[in-house]
């Protein structure tokens, strides 16, 4: 089924904003069965591919040597906010390893959480790379360069073999060619892969699939664990006031959700073995919650009361400096239409 998709930004009855959403809903072999007319377009994965970067480190079993738990791999493919609970997961696994924040070559920005980013304000000499969202990702890089017996410095420079492995993982999972994937250098110094939003949805359907059915081999019993780390562990891969910890937490873990920067959004539905791409064509992170819901409502795939916990991301509101509600985000989805 082809649809058209925007959000709409409503300030009274003033429709004084449009945001253009692509989208892609796919199966494990790649066929679309639902989306845009432009299902096809290439954007970054940005965070979205952080499950699929951890998936060597799970894959050869060093996770299972050093004792990983759920939580700890969870963290490991989080956009974390910043909090205390994420900061003390990611120092773990540095602890674990011998390395300090030093090591991270992710670099500091203000985390989103509150409480860390006044005690940051406060403590101007506590900031690290450990507050960056992707800490986590960065620990399990590091964790996985020295299990190979590769060197830690330069680990995030697409010549160093760890990211040459990230490379050919994001490609498999998604079902491309390394060669054919776009390289540049993501918000946190790694790599960072461009391919259609049709093959990152392929990848979150087989990473539903595995968490639901697993397989003999170690692919897929390693997506496995990493699909069943994200559901059950939702927080500690966003933060509490994410739209994907809402989305897992609100359906027990059925959605495995994955946010990324500049608009991305990746859904796998572990009940039906199909992932969804969306993207926000002018990056706008607002729009990505009400774009998903719609879609997600459109599909079919929401409860009755999955929609009602969820209520909040259908139609956002907008409020001034003053806190008054002066506006709404509307989703809205035409069926039939092209993008």
């Amino acid at each position: 089924m082809r649809f058209h998709l925007e959000v709409l930004v409503r300030r009274g009855e003033i429709t004084e904003s449009r945001h253009r959403v692509h989208c892609a809903v796919t199966d494990t072999e790649g066929r679309v069965s639902d989306g845009t007319g432009t299902p096809e377009v290439l954007t970054t994965m940005r965070s979205a591919a952080k499950p699929f970067q951890l998936l060597p480190l799970v894959e050869r079993g060093y996770a299972a040597a050093r004792g990983y738990t759920e939580e700890q791999l969870a963290v490991m493919c989080a956009s974390h906010s910043g909090s205390r609970y994420h900061l003390d997961l990611v120092q773990g696994l540095l602890d674990g390893l011998g390395l300090t924040t030093a090591d991270l070559a992710c670099g500091y920005h203000d985390p989103s959480d509150p409480a860390s980013l006044a005690e940051v304000l406060a403590y101007p000499r506590r900031r690290s790379g450990l507050y960056n969202n992707c800490s986590g990702k960065h620990a399990g890089m590091l964790a996985l360069a020295l299990a190979e017996g590769w060197p830690t410095l330069g680990y995030e420079k697409s010549e160093h073999p760890l990211q040459s492995l990230m490379r050919d993982t994001v490609a498999e999972c998604c079902g491309v060619t390394p060669e054919s994937m776009t390289v540049g250098i993501d918000g946190c110094s790694v790599c960072v892969f461009g391919l259609p939003l049709s093959a990152m949805a392929r990848g979150y359907a087989q990473l539903a699939q595995a968490t639901t059915k697993g397989g003999s081999d170690a692919r897929q019993q390693a997506m496995q664990r990493i699909g069943r780390a994200m559901a059950a562990y939702p927080v500690a891969v966003e933060g509490e006031s994410s739209f994907s910890t809402a989305l897992m937490r609100a359906s027990g873990g059925r959605l495995l959700a994955k946010g990324g920067a500049e608009g991305l959004q990746l859904v796998g539905f572990t009940d039906r073995a199909i992932g969804l791409a969306l993207k926000c064509e002018d990056g706008a992170m607002r729009a990505v919650a009400p774009a998903t819901m719609a879609v997600l409502e459109m599909l079919g795939v929401l409860t009755e009361e999955e929609k009602h916990s969820l209520a909040a991301y259908r139609s956002p509101v907008v409020t001034n400096a003053a806190g008054l509600e002066v506006g709404l985000l509307e989703a809205e989805l035409r069926v039939g239409a092209h993008a």
